[in-house]
């Protein structure tokens, strides 16, 4: 068994003056639709959890870097992070490159009023 792990921390307000300034051309790179409505819906909070979730897909391409040979083969659209039932966050990949080489992803994100911090654990199969 294999673990890899990334970490990525970001200013809230870097993510929110690249929204201010390229609206949804930035959004529609970076996040998918479901990602926005769920951002979207926090209102005050929102660019905390646009934060959290760039942080969670900064963390996710550290961590399976080694996986792509250092080939860039995967885009921040194909890891989609949504919370489930309880309010946990979890990660799909939409990747068939990594589908067949990871087993599973833990994910956890904090923000707090400046900063947004992602970990992520993965195991290899």
């Amino acid at each position: 068994m294999r673990i890899l792990t990334g970490t990525d921390i970001i200013e809230i307000n870097r993510i929110k003056s690249s929204i201010e300034e390229l609206g949804e051309n930035f959004k529609n790179k970076i996040f998918t639709d479901k990602e926005i409505q769920y951002c979207e819906s926090r209102r005050n909070a929102k660019y905390q959890h646009y934060a959290g979730r760039f942080a969670a897909k900064e963390a996710i391409f550290k961590a399976v870097s080694e996986l792509l040979n250092n080939k860039f083969e995967i885009s921040w659209r194909d890891g989609e992070i949504l919370n489930d039932e309880n309010g946990k966050p979890r990660v799909t990949i939409k990747n068939n490159i990594l589908d067949e080489k990871i087993e599973s992803i833990d994910i956890s994100i904090s923000h707090c009023k400046e900063y947004a911090v992602a970990n992520v654990i993965i195991i290899c199969k």
